[in-house]
């Protein structure tokens, strides 16, 4: 950890204020760098935090950041959720009676290549989000749900049957190792572009039938719902709702968990910050590519930056009281055809 891999903070600020809240968190964050990604001579570096508790099943949070360059805004969310713990854990013995029961991981740059770029694939082109080697159950929209036509062209998958890109198989790895056994986990991806109002996406990416954990889905929401009765602007839905692709990260790694683990309970969500509403008051995001996905206005940054915290720090308990609000087996049916009707009820 003496040695930096990279010093331009023209090029990657995020990478810079990673660093410096690892020194500011110190006596709370146990930091690793997992890999290193290559470009143009240098090595950027792929970390990987964790604070609370050492317990390998302690109830588990992720925050994923980055793996969409572009989409700088998740990443920086996610970086001001982690300065405002470290201040806290200074004065708040509540946090630190929290964090004991909790492993909180998170992956703040998943796509440094990317990010330094200003682009949303990684250096080889490939979208990260469409990498995995799964494909949808009907085709889904062209070219936006992935494809293998050219590396110059977006949402590229990568060649069939080629290995997934580093960062993807880097970030599989690591999360599939840190959840191994684990009983109650959730995750939560940051990005931003999509529509004029923030959702929170659950599985699947790649199907229209309803994800096997709709039940426990509908359940969070719920408890997010009735918690925060004013706080309404998040939209819970499948993420087929609004969309189908190939090669979704989040659908191989439930499936892979669920596979190996089928008695836990893990719950991957996405953040999808609605950049739209950004452009609406504010045409000149649309002279500049960046500007799309992240706000160009300083009051407007700062408020994205305020606006998810409550998601973030509401997230930290609920895994940790995951117990109190799951879906029962007496709860199932009920829930699960509630949810059917809630977020399926136009698919036949």
């Amino acid at each position: 950890m003496k040695d930096k891999l990279y010093h331009s903070k023209r090029y990657l600020p995020e990478l810079i204020e990673l660093e410096q809240l690892i020194a500011l968190g110190k006596e709370h964050i146990r930091p690793a760098i997992i890999g290193q990604i290559e470009h143009k001579s240098i090595k950027l570096p792929f970390y990987r935090l964790e604070l609370g508790s050492n317990e390998p099943v302690a109830p588990t949070l992720i925050l994923v950041g980055g793996i969409h360059g572009i989409e700088r805004i998740g990443s920086q969310v996610i970086l001001a959720f982690l300065r405002t713990l470290i201040k806290r854990l200074a004065w708040d013995p509540s946090m630190h009676e929290q964090l004991q029961q909790v492993r909180l991981v998170i992956y703040p740059i998943v796509n440094p290549v990317g990010m330094w770029d200003n682009q949303r694939c990684n250096g080889n082109g490939v979208d990260l989000m469409r990498n995995a080697p799964i494909d949808a159950d009907q085709n889904p929209a062209f070219m936006v749900g992935g494809h293998r036509i050219s590396r110059h062209l977006p949402w590229y998958r990568g060649k069939k049957n080629s290995p997934m890109e580093m960062e993807a198989q880097l970030l599989i790895n690591d999360v599939a190792r840190t959840l191994k056994g684990q009983q109650h986990c959730i995750s939560l991806d940051c990005h931003s572009g999509f529509g004029s109002r923030d959702r929170i996406w659950f599985p699947y990416a790649r199907s229209k039938e309803p994800w096997p954990n709709i039940a426990n889905a509908l359940a969070l929401t719920k408890l997010f719902e009735s918690t925060y009765n004013h706080h309404e602007f998040y939209l819970f839905e499948p993420q087929s709702n609004s969309y189908t692709t190939h090669g979704d990260l989040w659908d191989y790694m439930f499936d892979d968990f669920n596979h190996s683990n089928p008695s836990g309970q893990y719950l991957p969500l996405t953040l999808e910050m609605g950049s739209w509403l950004w452009v609406k008051k504010n045409p000149r995001h649309l002279f500049n590519y960046s500007s799309l996905f992240n706000p160009v206005l300083p009051h407007r940054h700062a408020r994205i930056m305020r606006r998810h915290l409550t998601l973030f720090e509401f997230l930290l308990s609920a895994v940790r009281a995951m117990p109190n609000w799951q879906c029962s087996e007496a709860d199932f049916n009920p829930l699960y055809h509630a949810a059917l009707d809630r977020w399926y009820q136009n698919d036949g």
